[in-house]
């Protein structure tokens, strides 16, 4: 029986991803910040362990608690909205310490045991405005440009040791609470200089044509842990699919 770490178990793509496993029958360790009682229904498959992926010493903990790791998945992840002019650079530093520097550093953490076994997987959750980079999120986007290339080169760097390194790259989902753990609205950082150019964009945010569901990125999350072949990229979701085609 292998064993997932997921970080980001919480809500949304990550929770739904340890739930999908868990109905696999792996033995699933789900990682959060602050775990709480009934995220999760008990199973003998489960554990929830604490886990910032900004923080070093609390990486190394989570680590070393869950033991041998088969699949790591990065799914943890922050946004910000608004127009980048207005956007604090203490914002910027806080999307990109989660969404790549934690990314990165939860990756190094977990090779060493995964490079003694000769085997591993790596599944880093990116989006899909790395395949058609969307207006008012530039931080956002560039935090997840940098781990597709991150991830890409460690595919070639890695095989060598028989771990594989994949990119899932999941399509908008409103459900999600993109941008609320940033503590900012997007008013906040929405100039009035930037109100005709920002009002279409966000009604076509609340009408999408297309949308991705949670079920979908854990779906697209299971191919990419099973996939025994060379492909990296996973779009998850109708548009994800979509601008992954077009691209």
């Amino acid at each position: 029986m292998q064993t997932i770490l997921i970080t980001g178990c919480s809500s949304g793509y990550g929770l739904e991803t340890a739930r999908h496993f868990l109905a696999k029958q792996w033995n699933v360790v789900a990682t959060m910040r602050s775990p709480r009682e009934g995220v999760l229904p008990p199973s003998e498959h489960l554990r929830i362990l604490a886990l910032d992926v900004t923080d070093g010493e609390s990486i190394a903990r989570a680590i070393e608690d869950a033991g041998p790791i088969d699949v790591l998945v990065n799914n943890a992840g922050i946004g910000v909205v608004g127009a980048f002019e207005a956007t604090p650079m203490s914002h910027v530093r806080k999307v990109f310490d989660t969404n790549t520097f934690g990314v990165m550093a939860m990756t190094q953490a977990v090779i060493p045991q995964m490079r003694d076994r000769r085997s591993g997987v790596i599944v880093n959750v990116t989006s899909s405005v790395t395949l058609a980079p969307m207006p008012l999120a530039a931080a956002y986007t560039a935090s997840k440009h940098a781990i597709e290339g991150f991830t890409g080169s460690l595919a070639h760097e890695l095989a060598h040791f028989g771990i594989r390194a994949k990119l899932v790259e999941p399509g908008y989902a409103p459900t999600t609470r993109f941008g609320q753990n940033t503590s900012v609205r997007p008013e906040q950082l929405l100039p009035k200089a930037y109100a005709d150019f920002a009002a279409p964009i966000f009604a076509e945010y609340a009408q999408p044509l297309l949308t991705t569901t949670e079920s979908d990125v854990a779906e697209a999350i299971w191919a990419a842990a099973t996939d025994r072949t060379g492909t990296l990229r996973f779009p998850a979701g109708p548009d994800a699919v979509a601008l992954f085609r077009a691209a």
